[in-house]
């Protein structure tokens, strides 16, 4: 016999990948609980010598520390941004078909990335860093896991966006 739907006419939304996003927040603020009971500030420890290393720095800003020196006012500013994303995101994602993996996956990581810098913003009144990267004198800026994630998202939303476009 097969099942009937007890909501005739009502697709299933893809907000079962929320679990995803709590997944990232997660490990985002697990990770910054151990990096900041033990890690030094401000000191590289090379994980991979001459490519990566921990290296516990704080960001009050957004990407690349962008308004970083603005004066605090940016730190409510970057938590109503996160808010508001992702509660567009979240809208979506309602609107979403529940198999449509391809926008469901990356909305989900962005979410769980903004959520996850917003409880440090609201906690520390910055976000904590502690993944560096670097090839000989070349750095890169340090990051999180919640940065990765919106970053994986954004790539996600972007080259989905472009190949869904295209016939087979």
């Amino acid at each position: 016999m097969a099942a009937v739907d007890a909501t005739p006419g009502v697709r299933p939304n893809a907000l079962v990948w929320l679990a995803l996003s709590a997944v990232v927040i997660v490990l985002d603020q697990v990770s910054k609980a151990w990096v900041l009971a033990s890690l030094p500030e401000y000191t590289a420890v090379p994980v991979i010598e001459g490519f990566w290393n921990w290296y516990r720095t704080y960001n009050t800003g957004a990407a690349f520390s962008f308004l970083s020196d603005a004066g605090g006012w940016q730190k409510y500013f970057f938590v109503v941004l996160a808010a508001g994303i992702s509660g567009l995101l979240g809208y979506w994602l309602w609107r979403t078909p529940r198999g449509d993996w391809k926008t469901a996956l990356p909305y989900a990581l962005v979410i769980g990335g903004a959520i996850g810098n917003v409880v440090d913003r609201l906690i520390h009144g910055h976000v904590v860093d502690f993944i560096q990267w670097h090839w000989q004198d070349w750095y890169w800026p340090a990051f999180n896991i919640a940065d990765a994630a919106i970053v994986g998202g954004a790539i996600g939303i972007a080259l989905f966006g472009l190949l869904s476009g295209r016939k087979a």
